[in-house]
């Protein structure tokens, strides 16, 4: 019998996982370079993205509750289109996410110790993987401590910006810089924020009572992370203008700075060095999820299809994926990762949608025909929606992140025939 990992994660704890991993590092840094693709656009960006960030996550709502086990999309691919599609939603998210841990470690040191940031780097990832090896538990306990100060900073930025002389509201319009190709450009960056949601699906098998708890976790962390990103948009752009922004390498310092609060900055740099801790935690969190369910099915080595007899937490998986990202950000500067991130993400997405796509084709027997074909429109229409949304913006990041991209994924194809002649 499979060992399965412990039910411990109430509805509290899986939207603290899911905001942990949304508000994150990047909203520290990624309004600037959606800023430079959409200017005065911003905000449609960061609309469109939420409205495509939301059909994927009723999708993924739906699945998880359909089947609540670790792996995210990787299962639901399998369980709905077969195996190659579950594999290819399992390798985009791997390797996509492993780039973003090693970028989001590199982030701590950069904000902590810039001198230094390798080492840090490192001994983040070192003591994250540690806090996830001791029990889920531990790590939602840790992550809720996380976003409680990142979200105390974030309320900060937005009330010093928008109670100073500086905002002008009028910057918030809409130009005539704004042209379509720019707007969905932004959102296929901002849509990288709003990827964590996925983490409460990934952690399937850890949720108490999936079936009723994902479906309102998802949701609701979505919609938090969406007002706190709207506010903290809105009091940026109003303060430094689009123009300004999209030149920024620090958006939220720089505005801080713009409003006549020095004080204010090195709070703000604190805050994007915790924000990136939770976002590392919760991204070492999915990724050894995910390779837990590969392992089972002999995608990846079955060793790290282990599963800690006291801990109950795949333990061989966490240490595979935190040698990995130690060693990446050890010796690489990931940090522009980001695009080829997002292609990855996109894609997986993608095959979440197309695999939710085809639940309107179950049916209950208990539930009354006109019923069950109302919530079939829903799906499809969401589904449908998602699916769509994430391949446009999949081929509207930088042509260099999808040349990147898609190389990956052919690697992983070639991967996968190799395995199957073998």
């Amino acid at each position: 019998m499979t060992p399965e990992l412990r039910r411990s994660l109430g509805v509290f704890d899986a939207v603290v996982i899911g905001l942990g991993s949304m508000i994150g590092a990047g909203i520290f840094v990624a309004l600037g370079p959606a800023a430079r693709a959409a200017g005065s656009g911003l905000l449609l960006g960061l609309a469109l993205a939420a409205v495509i960030a939301y059909c994927n996550a009723m999708s993924s709502a739906r699945l998880a509750a359909r089947y609540p086990a670790s792996g995210g999309t990787y299962v639901y691919g399998r369980e709905r289109l077969g195996e190659f599609w579950g594999y290819l939603a399992g390798w985009a998210f791997i390797v996509g996410k492993t780039a973003s841990c090693a970028a989001m470690a590199l982030t701590v040191g950069a904000y902590a110790w810039p001198d230094q940031a390798h080492a840090v780097a490192v001994a983040a990832v070192v003591a994250l993987a540690a806090v996830n090896y001791g029990g889920v538990q531990k790590s939602a306990w840790l992550t809720r401590a996380i976003v409680a100060v990142v979200l105390a900073v974030l309320a900060a930025v937005v009330v010093v910006s928008l109670g100073s002389d500086s905002a002008d509201f009028d910057r918030l319009d809409v130009g005539a810089d704004v042209s379509a190709g720019g707007v969905l450009q932004a959102a296929g960056l901002l849509f990288f924020a709003f990827a964590g949601y996925a983490r409460i699906a990934t952690l399937g098998e850890e949720v108490k009572d999936p079936a009723r708890t994902i479906p309102r976790a998802v949701p609701l962390a979505l919609g938090i992370a969406l007002v706190v990103y709207v506010c903290v948009a809105v009091s940026v752009l109003s303060v430094l203008g689009a123009g300004e922004l999209g030149r920024a390498t620090a958006p939220l310092a720089d505005a801080v700075r713009a409003a006549g609060a020095q004080w204010l900055t090195p709070v703000v740099r604190v805050g994007a060095a915790v924000a990136a801790l939770g976002s590392l935690l919760a991204l070492i969190l999915g990724v050894s999820r995910t390779t837990l369910a590969m392992a089972r099915d002999g995608h990846l080595p079955g060793a790290l299809a282990a599963v800690h007899p006291r801990f109950q937490v795949p333990h061989r998986a966490e240490l595979a994926v935190g040698a990995v990202v130690a060693v990446v950000a050890a010796t690489a500067d990931v940090r522009g990762a980001i695009g080829f991130s997002s292609f990855g993400v996109l894609v997986y997405y993608a095959i979440a949608n197309a695999s939710a796509w085809t639940l309107s084709s179950d049916s209950d027997r208990d539930t009354p025909v006109r019923v069950a074909q109302a919530r079939a429109t829903t799906v499809r229409v969401t589904a449908g929606l998602g699916l769509a949304g994430c391949l446009v913006l999949a081929f509207a990041l930088p042509a260099l992140s999808v040349a990147a991209g898609a190389a990956v994924l052919a690697v992983g194809v070639v991967v996968y025939a190799v395995r199957r002649r073998g």
